[in-house]
């Protein structure tokens, strides 16, 4: 399956979903990030379980800033609407493999009571 494109109206349906879902954030006048386009798709054709999606930062400004994505491209990896990954920078397909193994292995219940424990603690 192709990344699709994540905007203001679609990302909130897209990250509830449950699930893994990995978005990068680029721009079309970013060397690096049109590097990185066939690497992501074609991860996204390996990783058929994994929502992949691509938001166009010069497009979509609030929701870059909304993320505090500062330099791109930035890969944001969620499972079940928590983000458990950020990483500026282009990721190597092997890497980009292995780190969407690591989210699958996450124990979600763990995340989650680590979660709660930071909120307790602010």
């Amino acid at each position: 399956m192709k990344p699709s494109v994540i905007t203001g109206q679609n990302l909130e349906a897209t990250l509830t979903k449950p699930g893994i879902v990995i978005l990068d954030f680029w721009a079309p006048w970013c060397g690096p990030c049109r590097s990185f386009a066939p690497i992501f798709e074609a991860a996204a054709e390996r990783h058929a379980d994994v929502v992949f999606g691509k938001i166009n930062t010069d497009e979509e400004q609030e929701l870059a800033g909304s993320f505090g994505i500062s330099s791109i491209p930035t890969v944001m990896v969620f499972r079940d609407g928590i983000g458990v990954f950020q990483q500026p920078g282009m990721l190597p397909a092997q890497a980009l493999d292995k780190l969407l193994d690591q989210v699958r292995a996450l124990n979600m219940d763990d995340v989650r009571k680590e979660l709660d424990s930071q909120h307790e603690e602010h």
